[in-house]
């Protein structure tokens, strides 16, 4: 069904190859999870496959490719392929959720009695149901993405190709997309599926290929094998593991295990109501297209603290942060500093050629003295070394959420609002953004993340409001937050499985994963230089 041979790929400019030498065979009936890390080359692999690259996106592209039956590249997209971009809004074209949908059916001349009963079908599929009738143009990235996938999954397509399906999703709709995929597994059908939240979704195909920096083939072979004895290599290519293949990398049996200099709770959990507020918003409301997305929603964000968004699809996280903005439309009453956006669609900010350009451009029209060395340090900063010269427009989307990102921070508003900072990353690069949001808070800002990845709220956030139908449901510390079982359920947000073990040790989360990342990294040096890392047997 797939066959690729010798294929390299390079885009215009490009010091190297993002795709070097890669050879992958898939059969009818398999099954591939591709990793690799940020920029890596996951995407442009899947793009070939579809026929994107360099049919639409320019690249130079040699070797042979064959997809169900067919040598590409051709002038037309295959019919048999089903392709899901990483950003579902790209491939969203028609007016409603019903006719998006039906759009491949009615191309593929299916009789009209049977798309019906196939559109609702695919919807129910995805969880989505509940969005028939909505207007795609109102859709939040989440819901998107369900109704992307839906369209994708609704023509039965014989090779399945899917870039990061649950990215934008809530950990309990990424599980149930996940098993909507797992059961689309055929043995008339060939997938390759891009995911990051490995550690999240139980069911994971049973071949895993993983592509290096170097943009080969690193490891190809059973997941669970290549998970277990590739673990340390894995991480030390940035890759997000599951909790099991995790502590093996670490060289422990369990979190229990680790140790760490103390046990720091983090930055701030006393200070909540002594640190000063820097914006101040009460009472917001805002409706849109006939719809409430914000009711009454009071929210304080103090300088030097780190304000995580958390809830389900839809619930009004991005329209919140809007509404801080000044963006969007609201009653009540926001009162404060200066605000930084940054979207949840990156490109929607990106205004100059080169990265180095957009960095700069904030701090040049502020006419800062120190703009050069600004713009390495920040570069350095959320791992955009080596990218100086690059068009943005052409970075993958992990790199462009990190640019924009840079660009906003860099221009030294007293408030930070940042939508899914971590959509597309690999675990380096979400750690790379995490640090660099935590030290924004460290030197006064104040900081508000809307997130779906409840790790990285463990990981960097001081306080959690929780938003259910544009209310605010549950709103306190992290620690509070994420002990309340029933908050969490009726929210919809599962606790990824590092998360809870960190708590089960009775010790302060923070401490216990930073503790992790730490043996993490230590093991993932030692993996680099050639020296195996040891396993420890006991659990303490």
């Amino acid at each position: 069904m797939i066959a690729t041979r010798g294929l390299v790929v390079r885009y215009p400019g490009a010091a190297r190859p993002v795709l070097d030498g890669v050879d992958l065979d898939l059969r009818a009936g398999e099954h591939v999870l591709l990793l690799g890390g940020s920029g890596g080359g996951k995407s442009t692999l899947l793009r070939v496959l579809a026929g994107v690259v360099p049919r639409v996106v320019d690249a130079d592209v040699s070797g042979g490719v064959e997809v169900a039956g067919r040598a590409l590249p051709t002038d037309h997209a295959d019919p048999a392929t089903g392709y899901l971009t990483q950003d579902p809004a790209d491939q969203l074209v028609l007016p409603t959720v019903r006719d998006e949908v039906a759009f491949g059916l009615e191309n593929r001349a299916v009789p009209a009695s049977e798309i019906g009963p196939r559109v609702e079908a695919a919807l129910r599929a995805v969880n989505a149901a509940h969005l028939i009738d909505r207007r795609t143009g109102d859709l939040s990235g989440g819901e998107g993405q369900r109704v992307g996938l839906a369209a994708t999954l609704v023509t039965d397509p014989q090779v399945l190709l899917l870039d990061e399906p649950t990215s934008l999703l809530d950990p309990a709709a990424a599980r149930g997309v996940a098993a909507a995929v797992a059961t689309g597994r055929t043995r008339q059908r060939a997938s390759v599926l891009v995911e990051h939240r490995l550690d999240e979704l139980p069911d994971l195909p049973p071949r895993t290929v993983v592509l290096g920096d170097d943009g080969r083939v690193a490891a190809d072979g059973p997941t669970a094998r290549v998970l277990h004895e590739h673990a340390a290599r894995l991480a030390a290519l940035g890759l997000s593991l599951p909790l099991a293949a995790e502590l093996r990398a670490a060289g422990v049996a369990s979190l229990h295990a680790l140790t760490a200099a103390d046990d720091d709770a983090g930055p701030g959990t006393d200070r909540a109501s002594s640190a000063p507020v820097v914006l101040r918003a009460r009472g917001v409301h805002v409706r849109r297209d006939g719809r409430d997305g914000l009711h009454d929603v009071d929210l304080d964000v103090r300088a030097g603290r780190v304000t995580a968004v958390v809830g389900p699809n839809g619930s009004g996280k991005s329209t919140l942060l809007l509404a801080l903005a000044g963006l969007v439309a609201a009653t009540g009453s926001v009162v404060g500093g200066t605000v930084g956006s940054v979207f949840q669609r990156p490109e929607h900010q990106l205004l100059a050629r080169t990265v180095r350009d957009e960095v700069a451009w904030g701090p040049r029209r502020a006419r800062r003295a120190d703009v050069d060395a600004l713009v390495e340090a920040t570069l350095g900063r959320y791992a955009l070394d080596g990218l100086a010269d690059h068009d943005p427009f052409r970075l993958s989307g992990g790199q462009q959420r990190r640019l924009s990102l840079a660009a906003a921070a860099v221009c030294g508003h007293d408030v930070l609002l940042a939508d899914e900072p971590t959509f597309g990353q690999d675990r380096r690069t979400t750690l790379a953004c995490g640090d660099a949001l935590r030290a924004l808070a460290d030197e006064g800002r104040g900081v508000v993340v809307v997130t779906h990845d409840l790790r990285l709220v463990a990981e960097l956030a001081d306080d959690v409001v929780v938003l259910r139908a544009g209310r605010v449901v549950a709103r306190g510390t992290v620690p509070t937050v994420l002990a309340d079982d029933r908050v969490l359920a009726e929210a919809g947000l599962v606790v990824p499985p590092a998360v809870a073990a960190a708590v089960a040790t009775g010790r302060p989360v923070r401490t216990v994963l930073r503790a992790l990342r730490a043996a993490t990294a230590l093991s993932a040096v030692r993996s680099a230089d050639g020296r195996p890392p040891t396993l420890a047997t006991v659990d303490r």
